[in-house]
């Protein structure tokens, strides 16, 4: 009993630790914070603009339920932006089918409107992706995508809006 005590406790300790996100490379953060103007606004605005589950997913780092979402079946031709400051962030040009439930992407429109951080939560190591503007969770990027990029950004619908071309 002490032993699962003490790895509950590990545990927890780990996960609080990895509450912050920690930059995986210095230079997509100080390209993103170089070229990007950073919006800064207050919870108590944030909860005002977004819907419950926007807010959940943009400012808390939650995630929509695997085809749950408007956009991940999504075929139109335009842009995705960010739902919380309307930055420019893929064009459906890279959008492709992944059949993981969400829109999935294999390059962004610019790799300064993006910001990596590590996340180790969930007992994972993955790669989390947020507005380089806003600073919004949008979702994760993997190498296990198509050509010509090989990378997987697995995108939350509610962290997009999309603009038709």
């Amino acid at each position: 009993m002490k032993i699962i005590l003490f790895l509950f406790t590990l545990y927890t300790a780990c996960n609080q630790l990895n509450q912050q996100p920690m930059p995986v490379t210095e230079s997509v953060t100080a390209a993103a914070s170089d070229t990007i103007k950073k919006m800064v606004k207050s919870e108590e605005e944030w909860k005002k603009e977004l819907s419950p589950m926007e807010f959940l997913v943009l400012r808390q780092k939650g995630t929509e339920r695997a085809f749950s979402g408007d956009l991940w079946d999504h075929h139109e031709k335009g842009v995705y932006t960010c739902r919380g400051c309307q930055l420019p962030l893929f064009s459906s040009d890279t959008k492709f089918e992944s059949g993981t439930g969400w829109p999935s992407f294999y390059q962004p429109i610019s790799r300064e409107s993006l910001a990596d951080y590590a996340d180790n939560t969930h007992g994972m190591s993955r790669t989390e992706v947020v507005c380089a503007r806003c600073g919004g969770h949008l979702g994760h990027v993997f190498d296990d995508g198509p050509r010509p990029t090989g990378m997987r950004y697995c995108i939350n619908s509610v962290s997009l809006d999309f603009q038709k071309r």
